[in-house]
């Protein structure tokens, strides 16, 4: 299956080249592109993407409200948001995932890395830039759901809450697996039942709504 993807940036050579760059894959296929926030939104609306590769600084709409616009707009529950940007700052990693992304990597990322990342996106799975992800953590500590948002963990059973701390740890399914002991098959039940109950879009919202909800602390 191909994937689809929309660029959107506000530099056009830098549209252009993330666009041969995808191309080049086999598996991947840009079908639209975009040079803001708000025609990111109607470029997603009209082609249906798989994964949108979202600039974060950009003229009209900037990439977290437009993320923000897409991932929760029911029509485009399918796209999902890689967090494409120069800029190394802890907020605008958590509002880009508060905002509904499913990843987050700084442009400078390999070629190689940048198309896994899509692949990785594409599936379900969270994604951080490493370098990034241990402040990340720590900014999850200093906040909570807001008033009326409450994380629903009383959903969990005890197994699923213990496979939530994993996911929220950093664990892979195999990790997962072997320590609690359980076979790949039982951990993706539990991560699909996890998901549906607390009405995650992927792992990533996993990860912070377990540090959001106090479930997890950092250290």
């Amino acid at each position: 299956m191909t994937i689809r993807v929309v660029i959107a940036d506000d530099q056009a050579l830098v549209r252009a080249g993330f666009s041969v760059l995808v191309n080049s894959a086999p598996d991947l296929m840009v079908v639209g592109e975009a040079s803001n926030g708000a025609d990111a939104v109607t470029v997603v609306a009209h082609t249906s993407p798989d994964v949108v590769l979202m600039d974060v600084r950009m003229p009209t709409l900037d990439g977290i409200a437009a993320t923000r616009l897409i991932t929760q707009d029911p029509g485009d529950r399918g796209a999902r948001v890689l967090i494409l940007t120069t800029f190394d700052l802890d907020e605008y990693v958590f509002d880009a995932l508060r905002a509904g992304a499913s990843g987050f990597l700084l442009k400078d990322t390999p070629p190689e890395s940048l198309l896994e990342a899509i692949r990785v996106i594409a599936a379900g799975d969270a994604l951080l830039a490493p370098r990034v992800t241990r402040r990340l953590i720590a900014a999850f500590a200093q906040r909570r759901a807001p008033s009326g948002a409450e994380v629903p963990l009383h959903t969990l059973t005890a197994r699923e809450r213990e496979v939530l701390i994993a996911l929220a740890h950093g664990a892979s399914n195999a990790e997962i697996g072997e320590e609690l002991h359980m076979s790949l098959a039982t951990v993706k039940t539990h991560v699909s039942r996890v998901l549906s109950k607390l009405d995650a879009r992927d792992r990533t919202q996993l990860v912070v709504l377990a540090y959001q909800s106090g479930l997890v602390e950092p250290g």
